[in-house]
C-alpha cells in the first residue's frame, strides 16, 4: 500500500513514483539468496548492537554461514599478493630485494598484457589473451593432455558471473516451451535466484543423502520426466566437490551424468570451483571435460558443456577480486559470437581478477624463489581444512539428533538435525520453516550463525538441515561445534 501512496514534494506537487512493487521487473521479487537472507540480516543487527555495549549471551557473531575463507581467517597466498601489488604500483619493481624475481618477472609479462601496461585498462571482453592461454595450458596439464583451445575460454567476475551468462543464452520459450534446468536439491541457492530472475523452471534432482550425497541416474530420469510434462528441459547443472553438501562425485558418477546428458539431450554445466578441496581418502577430483574426452568421439563431439572455475574457493580464498573462468565445448558456432557479444556488453571483467586468476593456473615453478613458500603456504591451508573437515564430522556425530556425512570435499558440512514436535509448531505458528527457527534460535542464543538447509531446497517433516562451513580457525571451529552441540541438547529438551 506504502508504495501506491502519492508522495508530496516539498513544494506541493504531488506524483506517483515511477518504480513500486507492482511496477517492477515481477522475475527479481521471486529471487531468494539464502546465504544473505535475514538470518544473516539479523547477525550483522546483532554485530551493531554488541558494539554499541549492548549485552548479550555471547561476545562475538561467528558466521559460519559462507565461504569467505579469508573473512575466516585464511591467510592469502604471498605470492600472489606480492605480484598483484607490483601489477597495482609499478613503480615497486623498482626497489631493490624487497620482492622475489619472479614475482617482478610476472608482474611485467601480465602489465604488458594490460591496455597502457596498466591494471586500470579495460581489456578485451573475453578477456587477457595472454591470461587465456595460461588458462589453456592449466587445463591441459590438469586433464592429462586433452587439447584446449584458448578461444573456448572465457575470463568472468567469479564463476557465478560465468554461470549466470549461460543460463542467459539457455532460457528461452513461454508456456511448455519454456526453458527448464535441472539443479541439485541441495543446492547453492545462487542457481534458483539467477534461474528466478531469469524466468526459466527449475527442475529439482535430489542427491542421495544416504550415499554421502551421491548423484542417482534414477532420480535424474524421473526429474527430466516430470518436468517435461509442464517445460522444456535444456539443461543439467552440477557442483563438483559439492556445495553445500561437500561430496566428491565418481568417475563412474560421472560418465553415468555424461551418458544422461547426451540420451536426453541437455547441455552440461559443470560447476568445479571447488577442484582443489577433495580430503576424504579414496575420493579424487575428475573434471568433467577429462571424462567426456575419454569417452570417446561420441560424447566429446556431441556433448555440449561449459565448465566454471574460481580465485575464490580452494587454497586461494580470494572472494573478493572476482576472479574466474569458464570453458565452452562444442558450442555452436553462431551461439559463441552471441555468447561473446552477451559479455561485451559489461565491458570486461576486473582486470585485477584477471591477473589473479593468471597466478592462479600458473603458479610458482620449481627452481624459482617463490616456489618452496609458495608450496608450503598451499600445502598448510589444504591440510588445515582436512583437518577441520574430519574435525566438523567426528564432533556432530557425537550430538544425539544430529547426523552428518563425511566432508569429503568443497568447504561445506550439510547436518541433519531433528526437531523435536513444539519447535516445529511454534515455528510454524510464526509463519517460519523449522530448520530456519532453530538457526534463528542458535544466532541468539549462542552468536552463531549458520543457514537453514530450507534455503537450499531440502525439507524433511520432522527434521531440518544446517549449512556449516568449516573455514574458521581450528581453534575457533572446535569452540563453535562444541557451542552448536550444547545448543542442540538444550534445545532438544526445552522443546521434548
Amino acid at each position: 500500500l506504502a508504495n501506491r501512496v502519492e508522495k508530496m514534494s516539498e513544494n506541493g506537487i504531488s506524483r506517483p513514483k515511477v518504480l513500486t512493487l507492482d511496477t517492477m521487473n515481477p522475475t527479481v521479487k521471486m529471487v531468494e539468496y539464502a546465504v544473505r537472507g535475514p538470518i544473516v540480516q539479523r547477525a550483522v543487527e546483532l554485530e551493531k548492537e554488541l558494539s554499541e555495549g549492548i549485552e548479550k549471551p555471547f561476545t562475538e557473531v561467528i558466521k559460519a554461514n559462507i565461504g569467505d575463507a579469508q573473512a575466516m581467517g585464511q591467510q592469502p597466498i604471498t605470492f600472489f599478493r606480492q605480484v598483484l601489488a607490483l601489477c597495482s604500483y609499478p613503480e615497486l619493481l623498482n626497489l631493490d630485494n624487497t620482492f622475489p624475481e619472479d614475482a617482478k618477472n610476472r608482474a611485467r609479462l601480465i602489465l604488458q598484457s594490460c591496455g597502457g601496461s596498466s591494471l586500470g585498462a579495460y581489456s578485451p571482453s573475453q578477456g587477457i589473451d595472454y591470461v587465456r592461454q595460461d588458462v589453456a595450458n592449466y587445463i591441459e596439464r590438469r586433464d592429462g593432455g586433452v587439447p584446449c583451445d584458448p578461444d573456448n575460454i572465457y575470463l568472468t567476475t567469479g564463476a557465478s558471473d560465468g554461470i549466470t551468462t549461460i543460463l542467459k543464452l539457455l532460457v528461452c520459450g513461454q508456456g511448455i516451451d519454456r526453458t527448464g534446468v535441472m539443479i541439485s536439491i541441495p543446492q547453492y541457492p545462487l542457481y534458483s535466484a539467477a534461474l528466478a530472475e531469469l524466468g526459466a523452471v527449475q527442475i529439482n534432482y535430489f542427491l542421495n543423502e544416504d550415499n554421502c550425497w551421491s548423484m542417482d541416474i534414477q532420480e535424474l530420469q524421473r526429474a527430466v520426466n516430470e518436468a517435461r510434462q509442464h517445460c522444456h528441459p535444456r539443461a543439467l547443472c552440477i557442483i563438483n566437490p559439492g556445495n553445500p553438501t561437500g561430496q566428491v562425485q565418481s568417475r563412474d558418477c560421472i560418465e553415468d551424468v555424461i551418458r544422461f546428458a547426451a540420451k536426453e539431450r541437455l547441455f552440461l554445466m559443470a560447476d568445479e570451483v571447488y577442484q582443489d578441496n577433495v580430503y576424504a581418502e579414496g575420493c579424487k577430483f575428475h573434471s568433467f571435460k577429462k571424462v567426456l574426452f575419454e569417452m570417446g568421439p561420441e560424447y566429446s563431439e556431441t556433448v555440449e558443456l561449459a565448465s566454471f572455475h574460481s580465485t575464490s574457493k580452494c587454497y586461494m580464498g580470494e572472494c573478493g577480486f572476482r576472479g574466474g573462468y569458464m570453458e565452452v565445448i562444442n558450442m555452436d558456432d553462431d551461439v559463441k559470437s552471441q555468447l561473446t557479444k552477451l559479455v561485451s556488453v559489461r565491458l570486461c571483467s576486473p582486470v585485477p581478477g584477471q591477473a589473479l586468476m593468471d597466478l592462479v593456473v600458473n603458479p610458482p615453478q620449481p627452481g624459482e624463489p617463490s616456489y618452496n613458500c609458495f608450496i608450503k603456504e598451499r600445502t598448510a591451508t589444504l591440510s588445515a581444512l582436512a583437518e577441520k573437515a574430519k574435525l566438523t564430522e567426528k564432533i556432530l556425530n557425537t550430538v544425539p539428533g544430529i547426523r552428518c556425512n563425511p566432508v569429503q570435499g568443497a568447504m561445506y558440512s550439510f547436518p541433519c538435525i531433528t526437531i523435536p514436535d513444539k519447535a516445529i509448531k511454534e515455528a510454524l505458528e510464526k509463519g517460519q520453516q523449522p530448520d530456519m527457527f532453530y538457526c534463528m534460535t542458535m544466532l541468539e542464543e549462542t552468536g552463531i550463525c549458520l543457514v537453514p538447509g530450507s534455503g537450499f531446497g531440502q525439507k524433511r517433516i520432522n527434521e531440518g538441515f544446517v549449512v556449516m562451513t568449516i573455514l574458521p580457525p581450528i581453534d575457533k571451529l572446535t569452540i563453535l561445534l562444541n557451542k552448536v552441540k550444547e545448543f542442540h541438547q538444550r534445545f532438544t529438551k526445552q522443546y521434548s
